[in-house]
């Protein structure tokens, strides 16, 4: 049986004794099996846990290595396991803030259990002193073919493009049966959550890491392989759970939302920042733009409103496409945004695998989409920063 919690977790065991442990209850993490001068290079983001088997070691050495992980800035936790565990060893490995011992022989569940305990406890920790405060926005099509696939890449680009942190933007593709945002990115998409079904919402951070498909510099997507039944298969629990865990991880937080409604869709868009509508200039892309963000609005806070945003603009001398003051008539609102047309700057895109901004940086799209975004940002100087608009 498969450990949710434990399935991605990096685990480094010191002690040859403890590999077995890496195929029965420990079943499913990243199990690394060292000796003790391992923890001479280690460093915090390197692991998740530490196993120490107490009988396979110099005790001199080991009361050192446990005092360099006590004096190590957010050292991961530590669990000693052995039929001798003397004192002198349990008190210097107590001196750490996430540390246990476990006397053998135990059975399974009570390493399991103890294991739990100390994710858990560290995981609450991390979670209590963050500061971390993630901008997520929705990006909806007001009709299928509005182009919010492509503004969705261009703007989670874009925004990858100004932050400085590894973890800066996550682009996830809710379109679970049939997204396309992996294969405009010619990336692998790794999120196989349908294989989970609902023990899905069980997911924590590591597990969420392993399904991560890094894009670029700051920019990683979150996108599910081709299944017609995976919106059957996936909890609405699981996908909140998500949601969660990507917003405390990473700076910004890209949703490419399908247009039908799904169990999950209103509280995603309502949990969201920004809601950014995405219609074509056409008469009926235009109806279904004004009823989809009246829909959405219904079960927003009071005052927060979705925002339209115009995709292929193009510039227009004759012929019947409406103005952009004709569509905002028929919208019976003001426009977010425009974004031009340069169907030759797309398609490059497409079919070379990448954001628009990648393979064609001058394009009428690329400015469009930044204009966009330091409007939703509410930043009217670049040198301003990054601070939230005043309310």
């Amino acid at each position: 049986m498969t450990h949710w919690s434990l399935l991605g977790r990096r685990v480094l065991a010191i002690g040859t004794t403890l590999a077995p442990l890496a195929r029965g209850p420990l079943f499913g993490a990243a199990f690394e099996v060292a000796g003790l001068e391992r923890l001479t290079d280690l460093r915090p983001a390197m692991v998740d846990l530490i196993l120490i088997d107490a009988d396979a070691a110099d005790p001199a050495a080991l009361g050192q290595a446990f005092e360099g992980l006590a004096t190590m800035p957010g050292a991961p936790p530590t669990l000693m396991l052995g039929q001798r565990l003397p004192a002198n060893l349990v008190r210097a490995l107590m001196r750490m803030k996430h540390s246990d011992v476990l006397e053998a022989p135990f059975t399974d569940e009570q390493l399991q259990a103890t294991i739990y305990a100390l994710l858990d406890g560290a995981g609450a920790e991390q979670a209590a002193t963050s500061s971390h405060a993630s901008r997520c926005w929705a990006v909806v099509g007001a009709v299928g073919g509005a182009g919010a696939t492509t503004l969705a890449i261009e703007i989670a680009s874009a925004l990858a493009g100004r932050t400085t942190k590894d973890q800066g933007v996550c682009l996830i593709d809710l379109h679970l049966a049939d997204g396309a945002t992996s294969a405009y990115l010619a990336a692998t998409p790794a999120m196989g959550l349908s294989q989970f079904g609902q023990a899905a919402e069980r997911m924590d951070a590591a597990l969420l890491a392993a399904f991560t498909t890094p894009i670029s510099k700051g920019l990683d997507l979150l996108a599910c392989p081709r299944d017609p039944v995976a919106f059957d298969l996936i909890s609405r629990e699981a996908v909140l759970r998500i949601l969660e865990i990507a917003c405390d991880a990473y700076e910004f937080v890209i949703i490419d939302m399908p247009r039908h409604r799904r169990p999950w869709s209103q509280e995603v868009l309502s949990g969201a920042d920004e809601v950014l509508v995405i219609s074509e200039l056409t008469v009926p892309a235009l109806l279904a733009a004004r009823s989809l963000s009246e829909e959405i609005e219904a079960a927003l806070p009071v005052g927060r409103k979705a925002r339209i945003v115009l995709n292929r603009l193009a510039s227009r001398m004759f012929g019947p496409t409406p103005s952009t003051a004709e569509a905002e008539r028929a919208l019976e609102r003001k426009t977010e945004a425009s974004i031009s047309s340069d169907w030759e700057a797309a398609a490059a895109s497409v079919n070379l695998g990448g954001p628009i901004s990648q393979y064609r940086p001058k394009s009428k799209i690329v400015r469009d989409v930044a204009v966009l975004i330091d409007r939703v940002l509410g930043v009217t100087d670049r040198r301003a920063g990054w601070s939230r608009r005043a309310a």
